[in-house]
């Protein structure tokens, strides 16, 4: 299984995009494992398996640890807004009086979703 999930985006990182070894990759589950249980159209809670392939994404450590167990949708608004908390470090402040450090604006996709958009949903 951890093969397969390491090929599903060709031994990139789900989220940022990095080439990542199979060694070097975590298995992050899409749909966080504390949140398996929903409620399905009759009202009553519906459980799914969350170590089905189709919920695990390969990750490479920083996004795995940074994503934690949230949602996509909480995921995107922390990459989003990464720059307005790391703008008052004051080291931070330093590099950019030095040119070093440059913020560019995110496109707001990950990587899976930029594979899916070019090849048509296939991997």
């Amino acid at each position: 299984m951890r093969k397969m999930v390491y090929a599903k985006y060709n031994g990139h990182c789900a989220y940022c995009g990095r080439e990542i070894t199979i060694k070097e990759m975590q298995v992050d589950h899409f749909e966080p494992k504390c949140l398996n249980a929903f409620i399905g159209r009759d009202g009553n809670y519906v459980y799914a398996d969350p170590n089905r392939y189709e919920n695990l994404m390969p990750s490479c450590r920083r996004c795995n640890h940074y994503k934690r167990a949230n949602s996509l949708k909480y995921f995107r608004h922390l990459i989003a807004t990464i720059h307005e908390r790391i703008h008052d470090n004051y080291i931070v402040k330093v590099a950019e009086d030095f040119g070093i450090v440059q913020y560019n604006t995110w496109d707001g996709l990950f990587y899976f979703e930029k594979c899916e958009a070019t090849e048509g949903g296939n991997q």
